[in-house]
């Protein structure tokens, strides 16, 4: 990997193209370097878990508007849709919008935590849609999908977006534009261009997340790749982006991150160096924000312990304390001094990024369940409430450490519990890791990707339908551009949910 450092130059110090962040990573996205078999493998499990979160919230209202709005704009030869017929198609950037749409709802595929956060899987949607759209082979998607990976995790390992409120698809949408520069064979001034635009137009505040916390969050990934799409289109008829986006004095880094002062590190792989980006990724066992996937594992190991304790009478459970990183304690956390994080009837959207009510939940069921954990009659359980106001967080220097470790060995996004009885009597335990994550007690591997498809598809797709797609996308480096399509799923038209509200399209 070869560093990169990023500052400000005033106009008057012209910054030479080859200088730029964005001309760097486009040359990344333009390296035909061969995708490595271990890589190919996570990208197939990604497509896999991608697939499996979108058909489980596909007739979710969020889905079904993301949907309909793609149906407005048909395009014969274009992207397919999930849940729709594969013969169904529409203009490559509104099927992006619709299946990022669905892919995003539940809050249940990759992550990626380090200077910032994540989810990478995000890429997918809008590579596929253009893949379809451009006629592309298996093996160049393949390549594109390593490439947006390696450089969505590159940028968050590098650049804090949320300390300056500044929402982390500002991330994404450089890395779907190299993404399709590498998938499209472009030019290296193409891609340029098209990072410089997409950056541009989809950084935007963190409200999205604070607050009422509404659906918007499951749009804004596809929002962002759709405005990537768009900027790719733009530049490949010869348009132009502000320059240089990352450096320029009245630009990203002067006015909305670290200031005309700043100095980022950013890695890149050398010339000829394999992507590998997508392996320092991580998927969720449970729909919910990742920071609580680990806490989430840690419920279940000691609430039958606190129960016992308590006689099954959760009053009996004075104060808990959750000692945990920085960001846990003040994204998902008390440290976000928000009392919608307490409110039993607050969003699915808001519960997801409550720690609190997280902890509540799972400590009493001992499992999670992405429609049922978040029911409004499981929200407002008596008991449930009283024990969510008992819970607060608190940042230890230590698990922050961790959290923003460069050492995969000490990495950490768990934290510490501590449980106070009404006797005074008290217990303690920590987690560092998710049981599900690469170094956890139960890593995720093939067979775990396939049994959570099948477990969220139960229902909602048919078995020879899940077979169909299960044997199509563990061939996917040897797909030919026309079975492309494949990668799409159906249900039956009278199984899904339509949005008829009547909007603008």
């Amino acid at each position: 990997m070869k560093k990169h450092c990023v500052t400000v130059h005033p106009e008057q110090d012209r910054l030479r193209r080859a200088d730029q962040l964005a001309w760097k990573i486009a040359e990344t996205a333009a390296d035909p370097v061969p995708v490595e078999a271990a890589v190919c493998e996570m990208i197939i499990n990604r497509v896999i878990d991608n697939a499996a979160v979108a058909m489980a919230a596909v007739n979710r209202r969020p889905a079904a508007t993301a949907r309909a709005q793609a149906l407005a704009h048909p395009l014969k030869d274009g992207a397919t849709v999930f849940g729709l017929p594969s013969q169904q198609r529409c203009c490559a950037e509104w099927a992006a919008w619709a299946n990022g749409t669905a892919v995003r709802e539940l809050d249940f595929h990759d992550t990626f935590l380090a200077a910032d956060y994540s989810h990478p899987g995000d890429n997918i949607p809008p590579l596929i849609a253009v893949a379809q759209q451009c006629h592309c082979d298996g093996p160049q998607l393949v390549r594109a999908i390593a490439t947006a990976y390696e450089i969505q995790v590159n940028l968050v390992r590098a650049i804090c977006l949320h300390k300056h409120k500044i929402d982390h698809v500002a991330h994404l949408g450089p890395a779907v534009a190299a993404g399709l520069g590498t998938l499209l064979d472009l030019p290296i001034e193409v891609i340029y261009q098209s990072i410089n635009q997409a950056l541009h137009t989809t950084t935007s505040t963190r409200q999205s997340r604070k607050g009422e916390i509404s659906s918007w969050k499951a749009f804004a990934p596809s929002h962002a790749g759709k405005l990537a799409i768009e900027a790719v289109d733009r530049a490949m008829r010869g348009e132009g982006a502000p320059a240089p986006i990352y450096e320029g004095e009245d630009s990203v880094i002067a006015w909305l991150l670290d200031g005309p002062d700043a100095r980022y590190d950013v890695l890149l792989p050398e010339a000829g160096e394999p992507k590998r980006g997508i392996l320092e990724t991580y998927t969720k066992e449970h729909s919910s924000e990742y920071q609580s996937q680990a806490l989430i594992d840690l419920a279940f190991a000691i609430g039958e312990e606190i129960e016992t304790r308590t006689n099954g009478d959760w009053d009996k459970v004075a104060r808990i304390v959750l000692r945990t990183s920085h960001h846990t304690h003040y994204v998902i956390g008390t440290g976000a001094n928000d009392p919608q994080k307490f409110d039993p009837s607050a969003s699915r959207e808001t519960l997801d990024h409550s720690i609190m009510y997280i902890l509540a939940v799972a400590l009493q069921d001992r499992r999670w369940h992405h429609v049922d954990s978040y029911a409004p009659d499981r929200a407002k359980r008596g008991d449930t409430v009283r024990l969510w106001r008992t819970i607060s967080t608190i940042e230890d220097p230590e698990w922050t450490a961790r959290y923003h470790a460069t050492d995969p060995n000490e990495k950490a996004f768990g934290g510490e519990l501590m449980v106070t009885f009404a006797d005074d009597s008290a217990l303690s335990r920590s987690i560092a890791v998710a049981n599900a994550h690469p170094l956890g007690a139960r890593p995720f591997v093939r067979e775990n990707y396939v049994a959570k498809f099948r477990a969220l598809t139960d229902g909602v797709v048919d078995a020879s339908e899940q077979d169909r797609f299960l044997n199509v996308v563990q061939g996917l480096t040897e797909l030919k551009a026309e079975d492309l399509d494949g990668l799409n799923i159906q249900i039956p038209t009278d199984a899904l949910v339509t949005n008829s509200a009547k909007g603008i399209f």
